[in-house]
Order: structure tokens, then sequence, then C-alpha cells
């Protein structure tokens, strides 16, 4: 089975769309696909989950899937987001001086994609 983990840094929609869209499309071929939410993309995480949003359907469909891995702890505290995300339920991670650790999940076995 192929393992990848797509990490958005980028806090532009139009790049968090094709997370979205690659993540759903990766789950459909049987990959294992996990998304860590980092850097400036976690200001996106309360707008994604108002109904209105241009993506919150397909923010939902990755929730519904559990296919977020989780949000960058140090960087949600920085953007003010970090009891949005908490409050939604996402998992927040920072086992590396409040970061995910991205070496973690290469010796996991996956690969690492950066949007």
């Amino acid at each position: 089975m192929k393992k990848v983990m797509l990490v958005v840094f980028n806090g532009e929609e139009m790049c968090f769309i094709h997370v979205l869209l690659n993540a759903l499309d990766m789950s459909d071929r049987s990959y294992q696909i996990g998304i860590i939410i980092e850097g400036a993309s976690t200001k996106l995480i309360p707008s994604l989950e108002q109904e209105n949003h241009f993506l919150h359907s397909l923010w939902t469909k990755v929730k519904e899937r559990g296919l977020v891995e989780g949000v960058c702890k140090a960087c949600a505290n920085k953007m003010g987001t970090l009891q949005d995300a908490q409050k939604i339920g996402l998992a927040i991670v920072g086992d590396m001086s409040g970061h995910p650790s991205l070496a973690s999940y290469i010796e996991k076995g996956f690969q690492i994609i950066t949007f």
C-alpha cells in the first residue's frame, strides 16, 4: 500500500483545494493518506467550517474519511486557530518543539509531499 502524507503550509485557498482534491483521489485509490495542516494554512480552519465557504463540502468529505492527520500546535497557536481546531475535534500535533515531526512519518514509510 502506498503511504503519503500531504503537508500544507500555504495559507492560500487555491493551494488548499489541491490538497483536499489529492487526498480524496488518493483515498479513492486505496492509498494510506493523511493531511498535516501547518504554517499559514492553519488560519483557514475556521473559514473551512463555514457552510457557505466554497471549500466546505470538500473539507467535510476529507474530515469524514478521517484524512486529517493533524494540525500543527505551534502554528495554530500563532495564527489564533488552535481552539478552533480543538473544538472541531482535529488532532493537535506538536512532537517536535510544538511542530509535527516529518521524520516520524518518513520512519513509518510515508512519502512526504508539501504544498
